[in-house]
């Protein structure tokens, strides 16, 4: 069997190996989640411009302070569980190539693993202050200042270890002109500010996280991507991680998917968001990143365009934003919303991947 071959097997068995144990543990956090009564106690009542949320309080109120949050706990923890049994298996005699399954190197994983874990807890946090009714969001939880200041001290964090620990100081542009296999523009010292930056436009995209199952199937998407880009540039235990980050997402689908029975959370889109952001600079894909989250630029696009409308020309865009919402309100179920914005985000990555490889060659 050759290198490549294995390769494959081991990031599809890893995956699937994920998503199994992801499976078996969904039901036991469901319960316990439901247990301790971890849901809001107030519906959203009001936009991010502190206008009254009329449309949205009319979709789903009640199913916004019945269904539990933190089902993101099953992806981080999944995949933490996942690395360390992997590491530890890897000091045993094993048959076959068994020890090979070990995906944790200071190259490939360490760091998108500690930016997952890390943002996760920071977003568990986050999470139980609004359960419980504390701080300044809507709806309790950390204020919007408290959070950016969080997402930009962990995108300045990376920023430094990127360019003082790998010494990265140029980034990739893909198909630029007469250039077919792109360059590598150096932008040296303005790296770390880059990465901050791509840090919160990230994190911006955690809006998603609105309709049963949606934000699971964009990340797959998301993660997905990456899994083939990383394998086709030689990192193969960053892909091995994406794809183990993938299995778990299916495993969340499974109980997220209309009717969900948990949501995600901030612990699940913070990580998961800033995990992409550093996946994104590991892989040189920043240039395309915002094609491979091209719906999440959407959702976010949607935002800031309806504020601006409604700044400058006193009316609204959309109906209500992100515009997920504006198709619940134009009277798309659920269901629809969630699996045609699937499709457009799987379009997205396709398009994103096949830019990516294109400039590999």
């Amino acid at each position: 069997m050759s290198d490549l071959t294995f390769g494959v097997i081991r990031i599809l068995l890893l995956s699937a190996f994920s998503a199994m144990l992801a499976m078996v543990f969904a039901p036991f956090l469901i319960n316990f989640l439901n247990k301790v009564n971890f849901c809001k106690k107030d519906a959203r009542t009001k936009t991010i411009d502190g206008k009254e949320a009329k449309v949205i309080n009319s979709i789903n109120k009640e199913r916004e302070v019945s269904i539990p949050r933190g089902g993101g706990v099953l992806i981080w923890g999944t995949v933490l569980a996942v690395t360390i049994f992997f590491f530890l298996l890897s000091f045993f005699n094993l048959p076959w190539r068994l020890k090979e399954f070990n995906f944790l190197s200071r190259e490939g994983t360490w760091l998108p693993l500690f930016t997952l874990v890390a943002s996760s807890v920071l977003g568990l946090i986050d999470d139980t202050l609004t359960v419980y009714g504390k701080g300044k969001y809507i709806g309790g939880g950390l204020s919007f200042w408290r959070r950016l200041t969080v997402v930009s001290l962990i995108g300045l964090v990376g920023g430094l270890w990127f360019y003082y620990n790998l010494e990265k100081t140029t980034i990739h542009i893909p198909l630029l002109f007469n250039f077919p296999e792109g360059i590598n523009a150096p932008i040296g010292i303005f790296y770390i500010p880059l990465f901050v930056i791509v840090m919160i436009a990230s994190w911006a995209g955690g809006v998603i996280d609105g309709i049963d199952g949606l934000s699971g199937g964009a990340f797959a998407s998301i993660f997905g991507a990456f899994t083939i880009i990383a394998f086709a540039g030689g990192n193969y235990d960053l892909a091995a991680f994406c794809a183990i980050i993938c299995g778990t997402l299916f495993a969340f689908l499974w109980f997220n998917i209309p009717p969900a029975r948990f949501y995600m959370g901030e612990t699940g889109s913070l990580g998961l968001t800033s995990t992409m952001a550093v996946v994104a600079f590991l892989t040189d894909s920043v240039v395309i990143f915002p094609i491979i989250a091209g719906l999440m630029v959407i959702e976010v696009g949607s935002i800031i365009l309806q504020l601006l409308s409604k700044k400058i020309r006193h009316k609204k865009i959309w109906l209500s934003t992100p515009i997920h919402h504006h198709f619940q309100a134009k009277g798309w179920s659920s269901p629809q919303v969630t699996m045609r914005f699937w499709l457009v985000s799987i379009v997205f990555a396709i398009i994103g991947v096949a830019l990516r490889l294109l400039s590999n060659h």
